[in-house]
């Protein structure tokens, strides 16, 4: 089994991409279980008692009472609601963990130590590997033994063993499951090594991107873009997929949030492309097309065992799924929205509704005369 890294160039750097047979592996995380080493990934930790209420202030989600064992997505904006950093954060045993992509685990860190002013709060990196476990045999008794589980938890984060955590994550589809284990890299290679004994396939990253775009879950920093506001890409009200709570207190870019909310739609939406198989693979960053015009572009591309060539994209909301596009460095490569990814219609905000009624003028309702 030869370990093929991940390129250079992507987001991935420094990850095993496949181990020789990319599809096979996705086919395996379908049917039975794999196991995808993760551990480029960035893991903070926040400790002290003002440590929840102090973030429920500087983030999104409503996390001032975070109950022990949970995990939620979360966000931090800039002023204008545009979308900064993406974390999974877990509580558990007095400690708030935020896992992040590799690039942004350093400057989440730095922000973070800069807002906590006279708040009880210690900010640290921590030197845990995140490992992934996909498919719907991870029921069996042997990796449970592997684990040190006596039964895999529900949408919950319990501790293992040997040091470290597992945490069942939400969203996937019916009979599926995928597991987070956050552990000390120093236990990693050991915990690598009992889940394969156990009968658990390893994959590289390939299969998890797959599996991830064909869930239209989008990644920070490759299907966003430096004006991306969460209700573009659903990180909004979804469960199991929302990362800003509708009802708390202020935050930064809270004012953007509420008005795009109220008042009207985001300017762009993800969907899932598919691409021509025939032609050269296009690259994230690349311009969608619709009559030779931009019209949004392209997030993650990978190659999915079952739906083919494949891509994220942030297209121009209201874009009809029956359009012809194209993208690609020449524009040269077609492309179609799969109809089944397009988001539904949104209904007009409470905002809005008042918006159009001031505008219509007022009702003119019967009722009684006087002389």
């Amino acid at each position: 089994m030869t370990a093929v890294p991940a390129p250079d160039t992507g987001p991935d750097a420094g990850a095993i991409w496949h181990y020789g047979d990319p599809l096979g592996e996705q086919r395996a995380a379908q049917t039975d279980a794999v196991l995808i080493d993760r551990s480029h990934r960035a893991v903070l930790t926040l400790t002290g008692d003002d440590r929840q209420t102090w973030l429920h202030t500087i983030s999104t989600q409503h996390v001032s009472e975070l109950p022990e064992g949970a995990s939620t997505q979360n966000l931090s904006l800039d002023g204008q609601g545009r979308v900064e950093d993406h974390w999974i954060q877990t509580e558990l045993g007095g400690t708030t963990y935020l896992d992040t992509e590799p690039w942004r685990g350093e400057p989440l860190l730095d922000y973070l130590r800069k807002m906590v002013f006279w708040s009880h709060v210690t900010a640290e990196a921590a030197d845990l590997a995140v490992l992934s476990l996909l498919g719907p045999g991870l029921t069996d008794q042997r990796l449970l033994d592997a684990l040190g589980l006596d039964a895999l938890p529900e949408i919950a984060a319990a501790p293992l063993a040997h040091g470290g955590f597992v945490r069942r994550m939400p969203g996937s589809p019916d009979g599926y499951i995928e597991l987070d284990l956050l552990v000390p890299r120093s236990d990693a290679a050991n915990l690598r090594q009992r889940v394969t004994q156990a009968g658990v396939r390893p994959a590289g990253v390939w299969t998890y991107e797959a599996h991830r775009v064909a869930a239209l879950r989008p990644r920070l920093g490759v299907d966003t873009d430096e004006r991306t506001i969460p209700h573009e890409v659903a990180w909004i009200g979804a469960p199991g997929a929302g990362a800003v709570h509708l009802d708390k207190g202020c935050y930064r870019g809270q004012e953007t949030v509420a008005r795009v909310h109220n008042l009207g739609r985001p300017p762009r939406m993800l969907v899932l492309l598919h691409l021509d198989g025939s032609a050269d693979r296009p690259s994230t960053g690349d311009a969608v097309l619709a009559g030779g015009r931009a019209v949004g572009r392209l997030g993650t591309v990978v190659e999915h065992v079952d739906l083919g060539p494949v891509a994220l994209a942030l297209v121009k909301r209201g874009l009809p799924a029956e359009t012809e596009l194209a993208t690609g460095t020449e524009g040269d490569i077609p492309a179609v929205i799969d109809p089944e990814s397009m988001p539904a219609t949104d209904g007009m905000g409470a905002g809005r509704l008042a918006v159009e009624r001031l505008r219509s003028g007022p009702t003119r309702q019967a009722g009684p005369t006087h002389a």
